[in-house]
């Protein structure tokens, strides 16, 4: 029987925060094997995403609030070896998509262990370890499931789109990490956010995302799809009001950046991001 810590370590609902990447490359793919979107889905929010979760959690150890997860249980060993046969199972099953999809995904699994492996544990080191988020959660899956969704296996993902992805995560996790400073430092990690202080967050964030929609703009505009920008940034609306009131808060009291409201502007920015490029998609391949 899989015990409560380890169900709840798995942190599967936060599969939802990394779910902008698929729908956003699903958008822009002009012929998909549906059949295979499914298997793709299911490997990356089912299988990797939370066994990726459930090894940091292991390692880690945390005591006070992560992402997700207001007060996490103590982590047994039987969360360590579920996170390995998941690991294994979405191996094997990713060569149903192509290997290519599987080079991503094993490339994925033993970035995200060096991340939280207490021998090595580059998530201590604040640039190594916000670059491997960043192009491990972002650009490589990016490619990986418009690879792996087309039908033609398409390898010429556009580069603009990949770094846009890779920018879209970019501006999204320092701020994942601004209430959990004290409990990093305490852990011997120095994190991207710890490096930039609480206000120092909130200005690279919003100047990572600007130059995220700075680099959609450019794509759209390429390929003659303007619409498809502004579209976009209509659902982005709400995260810009939040994030910069919530900015405006966190400056004149720093105890303001919260888990609480650090779990707000993470479930907002997913679910608008989520239903941008959900709609894109609808309006790409059903309109």
């Amino acid at each position: 029987m899989i015990n409560k810590s380890t169900i709840q370590l798995l942190r599967i609902p936060f599969s939802f925060f990394l779910m902008p990447v698929y729908w956003f490359a699903l958008s822009i793919t002009d012929h998909i094997n549906w059949n295979r979107a499914i298997l793709v889905f299911v490997l990356l929010h089912a299988i990797l995403y939370p066994s990726s979760n459930g090894f940091n959690s292991y390692n880690d150890r945390d005591t006070e609030s992560i992402g997700g997860v207001a007060n996490p249980m103590k982590p047994t060993k039987q969360l360590y070896y579920l996170s390995l046969i998941m690991d294994v199972i979405g191996f094997i099953l990713s060569f149903f998509i192509s290997p290519i999809f599987a080079a991503c995904f094993l490339f994925f699994i033993i970035c995200s262990r060096l991340y939280s492996w207490r021998g090595l544990r580059l998530k201590k080191y604040p640039i190594i370890g916000y670059l491997l988020v960043i192009v491990n959660q972002g650009s490589l899956m990016f490619f990986a499931i418009a690879h792996g969704v087309s039908s033609n296996f398409t390898t010429e993902t556009p580069f603009l789109l990949i770094l846009a992805a890779g920018l879209l995560i970019g501006g999204f996790y320092p701020i994942t990490q601004i209430y959990q400073h004290i409990q990093d430092k305490k852990d011997g990690v120095k994190t991207i956010s710890i490096l930039l202080g609480k206000k120092g967050t909130f200005i690279f964030c919003g100047i990572l995302y600007l130059l995220a929609f700075c680099t959609l703009f450019t794509y759209f505009r390429e390929v003659d799809q303007l619409q498809n920008f502004w579209i976009t940034q209509l659902f982005f609306v709400p995260v810009v009001l939040y994030f910069i009131n919530w900015m405006l808060q966190v400056w004149k009291n720093p105890d303001e950046a919260n888990f609480k409201k650090t779990m707000r502007m993470v479930w907002l920015a997913s679910t608008c991001t989520n239903l941008a490029f959900l709609t894109l998609l609808i309006l790409n391949y059903f309109g």
